[in-house]
């Protein structure tokens, strides 16, 4: 298989797209929508040498390997301060927490999002109030989050999503003039940045999470909040270790700290901050990677029937840096299609059937569907390709040219 990302197999990247009129078909095979065993099995050695550590420390949450992959991801991103914690979705309701979130409190949320966006704000105590997006982001609409701010209204939450960050400058504008709070679900953003400042460090904080197929994942789960605020970052320690001020981290007697807010358990693993300290050290590689399969992508898959969107980053008032965790499409007949290439080997992932808005644990919200068309469009046409750093151009061929059957008929 042709790994190389120098170029397709007629060797450049500016040639004539595998699959087109008057080129040969790539070779079926299956693509999966993820994998990392490549990856993993040249980062095994330093994986198992700082697993070693772990084993030979004797504490495998909370410990050593944690304190160093904090320090690191700190340096990575450029913030103050990194908590780590044990999955994205705690990392939102610890950072809600921290920020003052009180009971009642709403907080602004796309209705285009996964689910944890929203369901952090129950679980941190507060009401999400939903926005549309951007139909060519698909984050947050400014516009949108300004029509939905009311008396009670405590924060708003963009989204930072597939591969670019929402709009700061009108939504941290629309925090300053209402006096709110800007929290960032930056769980997928890692390496993307605003004007040289990473996401999540724009409002008051941010997520990271780990999720093993996100642009830095880890085995299992982990996450992690960012910060350059000194309280917030204290504050949200605490509260992953059940609420106990202190030195807690790498520390064994700080179990037995004074607990001075009701926290809970949500303290990062050691082992797989072991793994994070390991793929860490390839990121820049695997960034690149993504974006010159994203590239290609975008070559084979121009013109293409039946194609209605191709990821497009939207410049901006300032400096950005997309990165491309997900290659996102919206495709007429989009879950015939999955359908299809489905039943040739490849995998896809559809981001997200159902708005948030239209969902049955949002239902005391009152919504009905046309109250948010933007999100709900996205959710009936949007489709995941496959796209990450053990892909090869090969692999980009193979299922370009199956949507390209799919969209002119060939199908047999």
């Amino acid at each position: 298989m042709h790994d190389a990302l120098s170029g397709p197999r007629n060797g450049t990247i500016g040639g004539t797209a595998a699959g087109t009129a008057g080129t040969a078909a790539a070779t079926p095979g299956p693509v999966p929508f993820f994998t990392q065993a490549r990856t993993f099995e040249t980062l095994w050695p330093d994986v198992r040498s700082r697993l070693t550590e772990v084993f030979d420390d004797g504490k495998f949450s909370h410990g050593r390997q944690v304190a160093r992959f904090e320090e690191a991801l700190a340096r990575w991103t450029g913030a103050r301060y990194a908590v780590g914690v044990n999955s994205g979705t705690d990392a939102l309701v610890l950072l809600l927490r921290a920020c003052g979130l009180r009971p009642g409190d709403e907080v602004v949320v796309p209705a285009f999002t996964f689910i944890a966006s929203a369901s952090s704000v129950v679980l941190a105590g507060g009401r999400p109030v939903f926005a549309d997006i951007d139909p060519v982001t698909y984050t947050l609409d400014p516009a949108s989050a300004a029509d939905a701010i009311t008396a009670r209204t405590r924060m708003i939450m963009p989204v930072h999503l597939f591969c670019q960050m929402a709009d700061m400058d009108a939504l941290l504008g629309l925090g300053r003039r209402h006096g709110l709070t800007v929290v960032e679900d930056s769980a997928e953003a890692i390496g993307m940045r605003w004007d040289g400042v990473h996401a999540g460090l724009l409002g008051a904080g941010g997520v990271l999470s780990f999720f093993p197929t996100k642009t830095l994942g880890a085995l299992g789960d982990a996450g992690a909040i960012l910060t350059d605020d000194p309280r917030l970052a204290e504050t949200a320690g605490a509260l992953r270790h059940h609420g106990r001020y202190g030195r807690t981290l790498a520390h064994f007697p700080g179990i037995s700290n004074e607990t001075t807010v009701n926290g809970v358990n949500s303290k990062m693993d050691d082992i797989q901050a072991a793994v994070l300290l390991a793929k860490l050290t390839r990121l820049h590689e695997d960034i690149a990677r993504r974006a010159r399969l994203a590239a290609a992508y975008t070559e084979r898959l121009a013109g293409t029937p039946g194609v209605l969107r191709l990821p497009t980053p939207v410049p901006r008032g300032a400096r950005t840096d997309p990165v491309f965790y997900v290659y996102l499409v919206e495709v007429e007949r989009r879950d015939d299609l999955a359908a299809y290439l489905a039943r040739h080997g490849v995998g896809t992932e559809t981001y997200y059937p159902v708005p948030l808005h239209l969902q049955e644990c949002f239902a005391g919200a009152g919504h009905r569907r046309g109250d948010f068309p933007h999100a709900e469009r996205a959710c009936e046409r949007t489709l995941a390709l496959p796209l990450y750093p053990d892909m090869s151009l090969d692999d980009v061929d193979t299922v370009c040219d199956l949507v390209r059957r799919f969209a002119t008929g060939r199908t047999v």
